[in-house]
């Protein structure tokens, strides 16, 4: 027999920083009865593995607005919800070598400010002398933003979860869901590992996982989940103190200071989907040949560990954000394709919004899901 838990008016499954930032927003809001399921350890998926960057320099204008006020929530954030998250304003740097880029990006940043977002285009001269670690010999030109940077992942989980449960949330770790109840469309209950969760509404902040959230309730959600690795070396002498996180545009390759080494990465784009598919065995050897041209002194110091995790892949890369139109109050914040962590306040924000039905702080009808079946899907190029 299933043991049934205390009711939900909402039960978020996730506890990433999506969910968690959803939890917080919703608390804050005055609603009570919050309920975040995590299949294990809070923050233990996409959100602990990122590389923690954050920024505004994006070439969709919804993405734009959403990471305008996800940046004055991480600027903010020692004081709401009030926990130090390390954020470091060194800057994005997008190093460009073909000029397909230079003009695309010409034209991102041009909306880009016309949003208030204070980015630039700049000379490789220029960009050489901002990021010493970087080769610029190739550079044709470059774009900059000082606002963006990095933040830590962890403290962010952990103050997004101290936040909510000081304002009531309940978060279950160790906590897997099994099933998602229906009668015809309406929801009418989580079940869980832990038990059954009787409520009226689902929150998907399920990361990489929320293809088979949405399955159990009929619910289309085409994510997929696309291994990446990171990787950071040992203390490097001499590290130049505040290096922007530096972004080799045409191949992926990006690194920025982590304590006193480097943390670097770069994506393989042949990487087949899947949770089971492992990452070709030469691919550190791949990546190595372009730090050699890009960074070449990060090739003098020791690699001292890494990690893989998921990037949570849509077809056009950008996120789902919205209400199933087949199954009302099944709501989804998920699909960022590697944005996710640093749109976690703004996008909490708004399905805090939608789940109160509130009008959203920033119309998010272009990421509903129902795009794909429709054929309006709007691409984001600012992918790594």
């Amino acid at each position: 027999m299933t043991t049934e838990l205390p009711r939900a008016s909402v039960v978020i499954i996730g506890g990433g920083v999506m969910g968690l930032s959803a939890a917080f927003h919703l608390a804050e809001a005055g609603y009570a009865d919050v309920v975040v399921v995590e299949a294990d350890q809070l923050g233990c998926g996409s959100t602990s593995k990122a590389a923690g960057g954050v920024r505004l320099q994006f070439s969709d204008a919804v993405n734009i607005e959403l990471a305008l006020r996800s940046m004055d929530a991480w600027e903010r954030f020692g004081e709401r919800p009030g926990f130090d998250v390390d954020l470091r304003q060194v800057g994005y740097l997008f190093l460009l070598t073909e000029q397909s880029d230079v003009d695309t990006f010409e034209r991102s940043v041009a909306m880009q400010n016309s949003l208030g977002v204070p980015s630039r285009m700049i000379s490789a001269a220029e960009a050489g002398a901002l990021a010493p670690l970087a080769n610029v010999d190739d550079v044709l030109a470059a774009t900059i933003c000082m606002r963006d940077g990095h933040a830590n992942t962890g403290a962010a989980v952990e103050g997004y979860a101290q936040g909510a449960r000081a304002l009531g949330v309940r978060i279950i770790t160790g906590c897997p869901v099994t099933a998602i109840e229906r009668d015809g469309d309406a929801i009418t209950g989580v079940v869980t590992a832990k038990g059954r969760i009787p409520t009226d509404t689902v929150v998907c902040a399920a990361g990489p996982w929320s293809r088979v959230i949405g399955e159990m309730a009929g619910v289309d959600l085409p994510v997929d989940p696309v291994r990446r690795p990171v990787w950071f070396t040992e203390p490097m002498v001499d590290l130049p103190h505040d290096h922007p996180f530096t972004i080799d545009f045409s191949t992926g390759f990006y690194f920025h200071d982590e304590g006193k080494g480097l943390l670097f990465g770069m994506a393989d784009p042949d990487q087949p989907a899947g949770f089971d598919v492992e990452l070709r065995p030469d691919w550190l050897e791949v990546v190595g040949e372009v730090a050699m041209r890009r960074a070449p002194k990060l090739l003098d110091v020791g690699i001292a560990g890494g990690w893989t995790g998921f990037y949570e892949t849509t077809p056009d890369h950008n996120g789902l954000i919205g209400e199933s139109s087949s199954l009302p109050r099944f709501f989804y914040a998920t699909g960022f394709s590697g944005h996710g962590f640093l749109l976690g306040p703004g996008v909490g924000e708004v399905i805090r919004d939608l789940v109160m039905r509130r009008s959203p702080v920033v119309d998010i009808t272009a990421f509903s899901v129902d795009r794909f079946s429709a054929a309006e899907i709007r691409p984001e190029h600012n992918v790594i």
